[in-house]
């Protein structure tokens, strides 16, 4: 979650950019987000959490130490995770991994915590992996990807992120360095570089553990701050915000964010990554994953910038926020070969989640509301057909004549819709008889 400053944040894969902020990918290569499950966690105290990261500057003494200890880490984790595939299959707990395997990892070097850490790090991969597959996230009992989840151990790639508690790594403020535990001993004076911001919300939110990354030759440090949402306002109205591929977001006031840009930017992208993947070499791999990565923080900067946008919209004029609920529409909606990519590509939710937790952090009114014909009811008569949108970017109502940009009037109807679930939501409870 971005701070006061709204830098550019970070992508599932990257962190390179500080602070970042943001969504990452599971260490065990199945994707699951811990920082959104720590911000829910935060969420239910009053308060969110958000991943802040600061870019390490380790010298030339103490690079070393760092590079044996993260491979060597992630190593004793693929060991722990085979051996509770073997015994347990996906259902190894903590304390039956503790029983197996803490011996031999402190016969490898680990420290005590360390050696705990990695078990509960297998062991929590495990449970998400659990989740994800009861959740259908794996697809069907009988699909080719969810078999192939449930046949084989997870597997941690040798420079995934590791977590280390505040006995493992502490931090120096005062100094911007930090004490790290490796298998060569404890290094000292790390300095790490981050913004006048993001070490503000470092000194006064900094909570819980700290994950040490490798991404691009860079060593970075992802905390966990925990900030108070601001107290929620009533709103005079709301601003409905019709999510699209062609334009990313259009609001019931007419505010317009197109995603042609952001379209051309994916295509020239596409162009590249098919001249590389014709090369078949390990660098054209290693180009195409930093590529990946790139477009995917290009996707997400956008999407901050359009969110924050909007709920300072809400916040100066007193209203509310209210979006199309649109969880599952990619196996609702069927599209044509040559437009899968595009749809595949679409980041509606990641914008849908940016906007709800920068509105609950500024204390804007915030709900999800039926998307079932947004597009083909008039929001001034109420007469809904499909022959009201003969065309993707024009509507006109076929009984009272009303006419406009399709994805203007989409965002009317939900501004509406928004409003009138608002009023059951928070309509009080009937006196008892």
């Amino acid at each position: 979650m971005p701070g006061p400053a709204e830098a550019p944040s970070t992508t599932l894969d990257d962190y390179s950019r500080t602070p970042g902020f943001g969504s990452r990918r599971g260490d065990t290569g199945q994707r699951y987000d811990r920082a959104r499950e720590d911000r829910d966690a935060g969420e239910a105290d009053a308060g969110c959490r958000m991943p802040d990261a600061g870019c390490r500057m380790p010298d030339a003494v103490q690079t070393p130490a760092l590079e044996r200890a993260l491979p060597a880490i992630n190593e004793a984790a693929n060991w722990v995770s085979a051996v509770s595939f073997e015994h347990f299959e996906l259902k190894g707990s903590v304390r039956e991994l503790r029983n197996r395997c803490y011996g031999e990892l402190k016969a490898r070097g680990f420290g005590a915590q360390a050696a705990q850490h990695i078990i509960k790090r297998v062991a929590d991969a495990y449970t998400t992996l659990r989740s994800n597959i009861k959740a259908g996230n794996l697809g069907p009992e009988h699909s080719k990807r969810r078999q192939k989840a449930q046949s084989k151990p997870i597997v941690f790639r040798p420079h995934a992120s590791h977590t280390f508690d505040d006995r493992c790594l502490s931090w120096n403020y005062d100094t911007q360095t930090v004490s790290i535990w490796t298998l060569d001993g404890r290094i000292k004076n790390v300095r790490f570089v981050c913004s006048r911001g993001a070490l503000k919300q470092l000194v006064e939110h900094r909570q819980g553990e700290s994950d040490l990354a490798f991404r691009d030759g860079k060593w970075l440090l992802i905390a966990t701050c925990e900030i108070l949402e601001a107290p929620q306002f009533e709103p005079k109205g709301f601003i409905g915000v019709d999510r699209g591929i062609t334009n990313l977001a259009t609001t019931s006031d007419g505010d317009n964010h197109s995603g042609r840009r952001l379209g051309r930017y994916r295509r020239w992208q596409a162009r590249k990554r098919a001249e590389l993947q014709a090369r078949q070499t390990r660098s054209a791999k290693q180009l195409l994953n930093k590529r990946a990565r790139r477009e995917a923080r290009h996707a997400t900067h956008i999407n901050h910038k359009i969110a924050k946008t909007v709920v300072a919209v809400a916040q100066r004029t007193e209203r509310g926020l209210a979006l199309e609920q649109l969880k599952g529409i990619r196996e609702r909606v069927t599209v044509p070969r040559d437009r899968r990519a595009r749809q595949s590509s679409w980041p509606f939710h990641q914008l849908g989640s940016f906007i709800a937790y920068k509105a609950k952090r500024a204390g804007v009114p915030f709900i999800e509301v039926d998307p079932a014909y947004t597009s083909q009811r008039c929001p001034r008569c109420g007469h809904t057909g499909r022959a009201n949108r003969r065309t993707r970017d024009h509507f006109h109502c076929r009984r009272c004549g009303l006419a406009g940009p399709a994805d203007h009037v989409a965002g009317a109807n939900i501004a509406q819709r928004g409003a009138t679930a608002w009023v059951f939501v928070n309509m009080p409870d009937p006196a008892p008889a």
